[in-house]
């Protein structure tokens, strides 16, 4: 029988407790969930760790953009690493590549050297990676748990393709688990379960809540102009509960 997983994607103790609420089986702890999501700061993971449970795997980016990393880029993963290992936290979502789309195989190792021992995403650097099955079983040699990808297309439901390859992949030489991510509704989930036999998901179940501020200037936007500063995306824990109903509903039959 599959054991599923479903991981929530957060950047705030609230969005952690409602994961934790609708019955997520893991976080993954970032910061800026707009932009992708970049390394979170350890005062986020202590309050999250203090108010929610379920293990966290903490998303380690320094910076927006691609995974291509300067050495002082670099030098902060590393040191982010060791600070979160420090702090208990449960593993890292991490991924570097070269110039020419390669997984980065030393900075890799060096990484997961200083995690000493715990468990490893690679995150979607994956998905602009050049040549994605090499990348699986490099992975794979370096013995990173599970791959979070979209199967190297703007959503899930485009790279269904590729990850129903990556998943027959995974199960012939007993690869990392992968977790299909963006775009990942419990729609979604109910469509891979039925035409895929991938176990594990990865979804934000974000919505949109209105600030509380009475008093608002507008026309001064803080970063992106497209982004209102008065709304404030949060988990769903609904949205959260249906994904897991499907997923228990199909281990159950």
């Amino acid at each position: 029988m599959e054991n599923y997983v479903l991981e929530c994607c957060v950047d705030s103790v609230e969005s952690a407790v409602e994961a934790e609420l609708g019955g997520a089986d893991r976080l993954e702890l970032c910061a800026a969930l707009i932009i992708g999501g970049i390394s979170p700061g350890l005062a986020l993971f202590e309050q999250v760790r203090e108010n929610c449970p379920l293990p966290i795997r903490v998303l380690l980016r320094p910076r927006f953009g691609d995974f291509l990393y300067t050495k002082q880029e670099f030098e902060i993963l590393k040191k982010e690493v060791a600070l979160f290992r420090e702090k208990g936290a449960d593993g890292v979502v991490i991924g570097c590549l070269k110039e020419d789309g390669g997984l980065h195989m030393e900075r890799m190792r060096e990484l997961i050297r200083t995690a000493e021992g715990m468990p490893i995403t690679l995150h979607r650097a994956f998905d602009v990676c050049a040549e994605p099955f090499r990348v699986y079983e490099q992975a794979a040699q370096l013995g990173i748990d599970t791959i979070l990808t979209s199967g190297q297309e703007e959503n899930c439901l485009v790279g269904m393709p590729l990850l129903k390859k990556l998943s027959e992949l995974q199960r012939k030489i007993d690869g990392p688990q992968i977790m299909a991510g963006a775009g990942v509704t419990p729609d979604v989930i109910r469509r891979f379960l039925g035409e895929t036999d991938i176990a594990a998901y990865h979804l934000s179940a974000k919505k949109t809540l209105d600030s509380g501020m009475r008093y608002r200037k507008e026309g001064v936007p803080m970063g992106l102009p497209s982004f209102s500063e008065y709304c404030v995306f949060r988990t769903d824990r609904r949205t959260v509960a249906e994904a897991k109903k499907i997923l228990a509903e199909h281990k159950a039959g």
